[in-house]
């Protein structure tokens, strides 16, 4: 691919707070986890979407997307942090580090996933001061917000968390795939349209070929759990089976589950196919990156 995580990096790196004062401690740790490394899936999916529809004074300007790129992933690493709390799924690794609780302790680890997530909106109000008025703007704050709240990325975790060791039906695995997994990639999609000035019927389309993605990601990651080498992926193997949850790959089994993340992902590089967007280019390497999914092994 042309566009790299480290392109990525380039950009979101300049808006890590300064670790100084008299909370150097939690800024510490919130940059320790932002810094971490990683694909940079997220951010590097609204530039990409931003970059497929952006024209005219739009185009390379990364004054409004570079903020939102910055915050799609604080809010990302939030969820992380929190993920690995002995509370949640007690992982000791991330990316293949210490986790923030084992590094800092719990309580700071807790801290540094609340001051990520509301740093995140500190930047993005910024944005919204700096353009009064700009609908594109506006939605795309709008979705950043929804798409990680209660009907979104948490309502899904909390579903996640309440009916850990339960037998879970179709409906409600569903349910926990579409909020706490596709809602973090249907986000970025859509306010990458939206900033680039696109209208709602795009954001619509993005979104259906988001929520794909994210349902073939997130099964990816059930397969990966049971099969996947540790030193690759960068944290513990069968924290699922530890934690006594039910996931897609242990109710329908290795095979089927490969055959669900093929289908998720042919139908989400259908639709952006079918887009009619300013940069053909960018377009392609949007489904290349939606298919680095697919057989990915970390």
């Amino acid at each position: 691919m042309k566009t790299n995580a480290s392109d990525i990096e380039k950009i979101i790196y300049k808006y890590i707070p300064t670790a100084k004062g008299y909370q150097q401690e939690i800024l510490t740790a919130m940059n320790y986890a932002f810094s971490a490394g990683g694909k940079r899936i997220r951010p590097m999916m609204m530039k990409l979407c931003y970059d497929m529809f952006a024209d005219g004074d739009k185009k390379g300007d990364e004054t409004v997307i570079g903020p939102f790129m910055a915050a799609m992933e604080m809010i990302h690493t939030y969820s992380l942090i929190h993920d690995d709390l002995p509370a949640l799924d007690n992982d000791d690794l991330r990316r293949g580090k210490p986790t923030v609780h084992v590094k800092f302790g719990e309580d700071i680890a807790i801290l540094a996933g609340d001051g990520l997530l509301n740093y995140a909106y500190e930047l993005v109000a910024e944005v919204m001061t700096k353009r009064p008025g700009d609908i594109g703007v506006e939605k795309a704050f709008g979705v950043l917000a929804s798409k990680a709240g209660i009907y979104g990325m948490l309502g899904g975790q909390a579903l996640d968390v309440y009916m850990s060791g339960q037998e879970l039906d179709e409906n409600v695995l569903e349910f926990i795939y579409l909020n706490k997994t596709s809602a973090l990639i249907e986000c970025p999609m859509i306010i990458g349209a939206y900033l680039a000035g696109s209208g709602d019927d795009v954001a619509a389309k993005l979104e259906e070929a988001a929520r794909a993605v994210g349902m073939a990601f997130q099964v990816q990651d059930d397969i990966l759990d049971i099969i996947g080498q540790e030193d690759k992926i960068g944290k513990p193997v069968h924290s699922d089976e530890k934690n006594d949850k039910y996931t897609y790959a242990t109710i329908h089994g290795i095979e089927a589950s490969k055959q669900y993340v093929k289908d998720m992902s042919d139908k989400a590089n259908e639709i952006i196919m079918g887009l009619d967007v300013k940069n053909g280019e960018v377009k392609e390497e949007l489904i290349e990156l939606i298919n680095s999914l697919i057989d990915r092994d970390r």
